[in-house]
């Protein structure tokens, strides 16, 4: 999604709409290797020209395939992005800063959403998916002297086990209880 500076000075003091699906699966993948698959990026949204930058409004699907974060089985993983990008067309132009805005200067004369794009929908990865079956799952997966516990499960060992005294320390603790 590229446009020259003149193309959008056409649309200038006017809205243009934007209404594309593109195909960034070979980029995002190359990004991020967790990635195993996604779906064409339905980009909508609008942009607002002035003389001095152009105001995206962008709202952001699609769907990437991820690996399950325990047992490696593809998850599908919505991406629902809604989004604010501002492109100045000099990086000397003074602007206001505006709450939530990323501010982003053109190269050259050409206006280029992909890598906005791109950055936004990898920003939106969790650092673990699950599936449902993993989700479901009360076993845990585990092995010879080890096992994955939940956090309730190691604050229930906590609390059950014993308080037991190091034997170094036993007759402290008769000291004190002798005090007392």
């Amino acid at each position: 999604m590229k446009w020259s500076t003149i193309q959008l000075q056409k649309y200038r003091g006017k809205s243009m709409d934007i209404n594309e699906t593109i195909d960034l699966a070979e980029a995002l993948k190359n990004r991020d290797p967790q990635i195993r698959d996604v779906s064409p990026i339905h980009v909508i949204g609008n942009a607002n020209i002035t003389s001095e930058k152009v105001t995206f409004h962008l709202h952001i699907t699609g769907k990437l395939i991820l690996p399950c974060s325990r047992t490696l089985v593809n998850v599908d993983y919505p991406i629902d992005v809604h989004s604010t990008e501002i492109f100045h067309y000099q990086s000397s132009t003074s602007y206001d800063e505006e709450d939530d805005v990323e501010i982003h200067h053109t190269q050259g004369d050409v206006v280029d959403l992909d890598p906005v794009i791109i950055e936004l929908i990898l920003l939106e990865i969790p650092i673990q998916v699950f599936s449902e079956k993993a989700k479901d799952d009360q076993h845990l997966p585990s092995g010879t002297e080890w096992e994955v516990v939940t956090e309730d499960q190691v604050k229930q060992d906590e609390e059950n086990k014993e308080k037991k005294i190091d034997p170094r320390l036993a007759g402290l603790a008769k000291f004190f209880d002798e005090q007392s």
